[in-house]
């Protein structure tokens, strides 16, 4: 086994190498590890999230021995671009990797964070307290990432943890690996929101907060917000639609 610490986490390694080889046997399981699984490890007085990556492919087990960096690689190293560049995340530890003839399985290690909710409670309770204000800071820590160059792949409901203070809101990643760092024009912007809400009423509202902050008229950001939002759905429907003909056809 590979592994890579942090500053932070070069401080606890002997644990975290424990924990790691012995990740099933360790820990608590959180979340339903539909592909990839977590769990939670208590190290001295820290909380420890350890994300383990489901066995690549074949040709993606030849790409991450040869040719490309691994999530747990992609998701260590751009943790500690976003916190260089003043965004938050959970506090990178550590990564590793098996090693082998081909690539094997690798693992991620963060602080655990214990949000008060994600974006995704946004969406699914519009009755939510301060909604709006909470939906509008969203935003403004959107554009934040935009003006610093980051484009943000998975940008969707539940990779956003958000911490209430008082009136004040905190927005940290999570699920780093897929994200490019460069300057982005005004449709690259704006995809960005397509995969975060259904619901058109929140688009206004983003639409809304964004044009003041980009100095453009609400009506053009919100014509393109709304968009790539319906063009993803689309794209998320159709695929839905298919994979349940696919499982009748199974049975």
């Amino acid at each position: 086994m590979r592994f890579r610490f942090s500053d932070k986490g070069d401080r606890i390694k002997q644990e975290l190498k424990d924990n790691i080889l012995n990740y099933e046997e360790r820990g608590r399981a959180w979340g339903p590890g539909l592909r990839n699984s977590l769990r939670i490890f208590q190290v001295e007085n820290l909380e420890v999230n350890i994300k383990s990556f489901k066995k690549p492919n074949l040709i993606n087990k030849v790409a991450y021995q040869y040719f490309r960096k691994s999530k747990a690689e992609r998701s260590f190293i751009n943790a500690l671009a976003l916190i260089e560049n003043g965004i938050g995340t959970p506090t990178p530890l550590a990564y590793a990797e098996e090693e082998g003839a081909l690539f094997g399985k690798s693992y991620y290690a963060s602080e655990n964070l214990n949000p008060d909710l994600t974006f995704r409670e946004l969406v699914t309770d519009p009755g939510y307290p301060d909604h709006e204000n909470i939906l509008r800071a969203f935003t403004r820590f959107t554009f934040e990432l935009h003006e610093k160059q980051v484009q943000f792949l998975d940008h969707s409901p539940g990779n956003t943890l958000i911490q209430m203070s008082g009136d004040d809101y905190k927005f940290f990643l999570v699920d780093l690996n897929r994200m490019n760092f460069k300057k982005l024009n005004f449709e690259e912007r704006m995809l960005n929101f397509s995969r975060l809400t259904p619901k058109k009423e929140m688009v206004e509202v983003m639409a809304d907060e964004y044009a003041k902050l980009i100095g453009k008229p609400k009506s053009e950001v919100f014509e393109k917000m709304w968009f790539y939002t319906n063009q993803f759905q689309e794209k998320f429907q159709r695929k839905k639609r298919i994979k349940k003909k696919l499982k009748f056809w199974k049975n």
